[in-house]
């Protein structure tokens, strides 16, 4: 698996989220560690590619679950988080399929 790059950007708006309004190097750090798990832990269940969080291609509903990911990381309850949504991995992973399936001719 290849390193999972967390641009600025996408940082600014997970902080945006969580109304982090203050800069930290340190925390900074230990948040762009859980953005990262947090897409591991997504793309791996719906199979969206990890453009989908960030930059042109982004997935605003792929991106939604990113952000509360790391939300009840930061609590600690990331167990939680996968009772919680998981009908929305679900419905993300089903209609990524659909839209990314071969299409067929004739």
């Amino acid at each position: 698996m290849s390193v999972i790059i967390v641009s600025e950007d996408l940082l600014n708006e997970v902080k945006n989220f969580l109304d982090i309004t203050w800069d930290d190097e340190a925390a900074d750090k230990k948040l762009t560690g859980q953005i990262r798990r947090g897409i591991a832990y997504i793309t791996s269940k719906t199979g969206v590619n990890e453009s989908a969080f960030d930059g042109e291609g982004v997935d605003y509903r792929a991106q939604e679950l990113l952000f509360n990911y790391v939300l009840y990381d930061r609590a600690g309850a990331v167990d939680q988080f996968k009772k919680n949504y998981l009908s929305d991995i679900v419905g993300l992973h089903t209609r990524w399929e659909v839209e990314n399936a071969p299409k067929s001719e004739g």
